[in-house]
């Protein structure tokens, strides 16, 4: 008996120990194509209605014909972030890039288990719900490469969970708060009014209204020459266009938005501190273009 459970307490600390050394990474290679960009992202968006996907938004970041971004979403992945009430609903977007690059197209997507993990509260309790979610994506994506191989930096479960840059950098837990309304009406009036306005260069990909949980995403693109996207996307990488648009949420009366020096290195982990110093304006300037959309 004493060796049994000898036994047993070893196979469960291996186990822990592998738990603990579980990574992800935030985005997933989807494959490549030579046909043409147009007619690829339809077929690809076909297929996601297939599996009862619904797009909300697309657009070339940087106004970069040669980059493209699918955004989508379905009801049940909803739900399941509506659950969250810490700004859940930033997860209730899923989203694909497209980057072409001479006569080949490679489609990538953002990692829905990394995120999930990074912002939801109930990932691990609710995980075979979202697990779901994650395996009807790839199955609808498969006749497009059916890789999903992991790139763009690794990161520990457990970290991601908690997961920050470096020592005093912002959590997910420490938005920016960006304006607060009367009421959540007038909030979503508001910014609806100055995206259709394309105040600041910015561009309206999607946007998401929960009106009975008062709560509400808008997948914003950031076109502005000088420190919009075509500024820091190529300094950190165009490949990982899918964490892009920058999202901005209200919740009841309140705006807010991920921090960037949270967000940007969350969806760009391998990131140097040198490379990082090179777009050290760039999440103010966020901040600057998103705060605007309130006022």
């Amino acid at each position: 008996m004493r060796n049994l459970l000898l036994l047993l307490s070893f196979f469960a600390a291996v186990q822990t120990g592998a738990a603990q050394k579980s990574t992800l990474s935030p985005f997933l290679r989807v494959g490549k194509s030579t046909e043409n960009t147009a007619i690829l992202t339809e077929d690809i968006k076909n297929q996601l209605k297939a599996s009862d996907f619904e797009i909300v938004g697309e657009y070339a970041p940087e106004s970069n014909n040669n980059l493209h971004v699918v955004c989508f979403t379905r009801n049940d992945l909803q739900e399941l972030c509506l659950e969250s009430k810490d700004r859940g609903a930033l997860a209730s977007v899923l989203k694909l890039g497209l980057v072409k690059k001479g006569e080949q197209t490679t489609i990538s997507m953002l990692n829905p288990d990394y995120m999930f993990c990074a912002y939801l509260s109930n990932y691990e309790t609710d995980k075979s719900a979202y697990n779901k979610v994650t395996a009807d994506v790839k199955n609808a994506l498969k006749n497009f490469g059916n890789e999903f191989t992991a790139f763009g930096g690794e990161v520990k479960t457990a970290a991601l969970k908690k997961y920050h840059y470096k020592i005093m950098m912002p959590y997910f837990k420490d938005p920016v708060e960006l304006n607060e309304f009367e009421s959540f009406e007038a909030g979503v009036a508001k910014i609806r009014k100055n995206l259709n306005a394309e105040k600041g260069n910015t561009k309206l990909i999607y946007e998401q209204v929960f009106t009975n949980e008062k709560v509400a995403v808008f997948g914003v693109g950031l076109l502005d020459q000088e420190s919009g996207e075509k500024h820091f996307l190529p300094i950190i990488g165009e490949d990982h266009i899918a964490a892009m648009p920058y999202e901005i949420i209200i919740q009841d009366k309140e705006v807010t938005m991920l921090h960037g020096k949270y967000r940007f290195a969350l969806y760009w982990p391998e990131l140097t501190m040198g490379t990082f110093m090179k777009i050290m304006s760039t999440p103010g300037d966020v901040e600057d273009f998103m705060e605007a959309l309130t006022e």
